[in-house]
């Protein structure tokens, strides 16, 4: 038995061996040969199917095609016939059947990509596609046209389904995020063509392209000028051809110039990509000051928005006991942000209501005294997800000059630990005047939250909608999921217009069980009006939270309160995806974001 166990050892050790050497051989020779014309099909699932390539072309492309999007990358909107004649590729993306619409019409090819493709080439790719998923389809070309001469083409056809489920996009907005983030080119000048039909407004899908490329990255490779890669390439070169030109066709192929449309898709692409940027950045350099300092920079020239502030102590001294108490144990004050933008006259409209959108800002929790465990801590620096989402669509809801009165609330404060934090059993009196028992200092969202939405019900008489977003509890996952938020409203219209909103925008959402009356008991308290956390974690936990913002509205508000927990489609793969930009702007019904001119 024991010559027996040698000898398998033996074996065991030549294979290995030989998978060794397998992958040094791969690894050292991948890159070094000449690409061939090559297409293949893709999915999300990365399934690879060569049709006319070597298994190490296939192996290069996919490779330089899943790399990480650098913070120097640009989103330019302006369709020209310079861009697409130096476009080094192409994706297009749409509906299986538009897609197959696109590709008869062979008239239309030099105008819209400056060369002629086969169509037989073309109509190949295809057919390897299916109207009942997202799957992707790339090939080189070479580039025969009137266009100057340059090198082979990269074309990506980029299939969505023809149908999805009611509470879906109907152009499945989140599979298009994923398959731009695995379709997308490491370099070069990328021409992305997205054929949106009649009925679809184009600032939606342009906030949802902007998810696939985010700024933030402290990645060192990002400004090293000396390494080079595999193809002789340093970082840097390759971060000054990373510009990536969008073009919106409808369903005869023709390009979309309205500029009302085409203004409204700039304004919430930046809006959606400083949404992401905050959340991504890292709590020492997001703390409460700096995060206050973006919130003025982005205004600094705007006279059509004036900026208030309640910071650290003065919080304790005018009442707003959950935001104080929540951030007083942090080297950074916590502080209330009061953004207020006022309509020029010429465009005011009169009739329509203002609305305050109130944001959960925790740039980092711990838990306080109630800590987290260590991998229940990682990834708190997106607790602060709710405020980013509405800073982003308020920004781009002033850029497109909305003609309504629009004021944001940001709750900002870090939940740290140290000798000044809140303990659990501390008695706190919020804006409401109302009393809570600290039984979690882990809920603290919900404290900051009910301040700022007291302030708001309170002091704007001229408010008939407030929403608060937030990611607050880990309960919404389990209730709606990783795309659709949880929303809570005490007007079942308003909960329905928030879903339509949804739909429109993309960032989605879902009703959460209303029924105050059931569900306020969770929060009895002997000493005090009421406690911060739930008494049993598995009744309507998600509905809870909610509603004890809900209890903090003042008496005399006779509006709307909306609240959005979108704990679960803030983030993504350990990146901000900017939900709640879109959101914004379709419930302030912003100029040409969920319109089609």
């Amino acid at each position: 038995m024991k010559q027996r166990g040698v000898f398998y050892g033996s074996i065991y050790t030549v294979i290995m061996f030989a998978i060794m050497i397998s992958k040094s051989l791969r690894s050292s020779f991948a890159f070094k040969i000449p690409q061939r014309s090559s297409l293949f099909i893709t999915s999300p699932t990365t399934r690879i199917s060569p049709i006319t390539t070597s298994p190490l072309t296939a192996y290069r492309t996919i490779t330089s095609a899943t790399r990480l999007f650098s913070a120097k990358t640009t989103l330019s909107f302006d369709p020209s016939e310079d861009i697409r004649d130096k476009a080094t590729s192409t994706l297009v993306i749409g509906r299986h059947s538009t897609l197959k619409s696109l590709i008869d019409k062979t008239d239309s090819y030099v105008s819209l990509w400056g060369f002629r493709p086969h169509p037989d080439i073309l109509s190949s790719m295809h057919e390897q596609l299916h109207g009942n998923g997202s799957s992707t389809s790339h090939i080189v070309v070479p580039t025969v046209g009137p266009a100057a001469p340059r090198p082979p083409h990269r074309m990506s056809l980029l299939s969505l389904k023809n149908k999805v489920s009611r509470n879906n996009h109907p152009l499945s907005l989140h599979a298009m995020t994923d398959m731009i983030k695995s379709a997308y080119p490491s370099k070069g000048i990328v021409h992305i063509m997205v054929c949106v039909e009649d009925k679809f407004p184009v600032a939606p899908v342009a906030a949802f392209l902007a998810r696939s490329f985010p700024l933030f990255s402290k990645k060192t490779s990002m400004c090293t000028k000396e390494k080079k890669d595999d193809e002789g390439e340093t970082d840097d070169e390759k971060e000054k051809d990373r510009r990536i030109h969008v073009t919106f066709i409808d369903n005869e192929g023709k390009v979309l110039k309205n500029d009302n449309e085409i203004e409204a898709a700039k304004a919430a692409v930046e809006g959606v990509r400083l949404a992401c940027k905050l959340v991504d950045t890292h709590p020492e350099e997001l703390t409460t000051t700096a995060y206050a300092q973006e919130c003025r920079s982005l205004f600094d020239n705007d006279d059509t928005v004036t900026i208030e502030e309640i910071v650290g102590e003065e919080l304790k001294e005018k009442g707003y006991g959950g935001i104080y108490n929540v951030g007083k144990g942090a080297t950074e004050p916590p502080r209330l942000m009061i953004l207020t933008y006022e309509p020029p006259k010429e465009i005011a409209d009169d009739n329509a209501s203002a609305i305050t959108l109130v944001g959960k800002g925790i740039v980092y929790d711990t838990g306080g005294l109630a800590i987290k465990s260590r991998p229940g801590m990682c990834g708190m620096k997106h607790d602060m997800g709710g405020s980013a989402g509405v800073l982003g669509g308020f920004q781009a809801a002033v850029k497109l000059r909305t003609p309504r009165r629009i004021r944001l609330l940001l709750c900002l404060a870090e939940n740290a630990i140290g000798p000044e934090a809140v303990r659990n059993d501390d008695i706190i009196t919020q804006y409401s005047g109302k009393t809570v028992e600290i039984n979690n200092s882990d809920a603290e969202g919900r404290l900051v939250l009910s301040d700022a939405v007291a302030h708001a019900t309170k002091h704007y008489d001229d408010c008939d909608l407030v929403v608060d977003m937030a990611t607050l509890t880990g309960a919404q996952l389990i209730s709606t999921g990783k795309m659709h938020a949880g929303i809570l409203s005490n007007k079942e219209e308003l909960e329905q217009l928030a879903v339509k909103a949804g739909l429109a925008s993309g960032d989605l959402c879902y009703p959460l069980l209303y029924a105050p009356e059931l569900l306020k008991k969770e929060f009895n308290s002997k000493v005090a009006d009421m406690k911060n956390s739930v008494k049993d974690r598995s009744n309507a936990q998600c509905s809870c939270a909610g509603h004890f913002i809900e209890s903090h509205i003042h008496k005399s508000y006779k509006g709307g309160w909306l609240h959005v927990d979108m704990a679960g489609p803030g983030t993504k793969a350990e990146r901000g995806t900017g939900y709640g930009v879109g959101l914004v702007l379709s419930l302030v019904g912003a100029p040409g974001f969920d319109e089609r001119s």
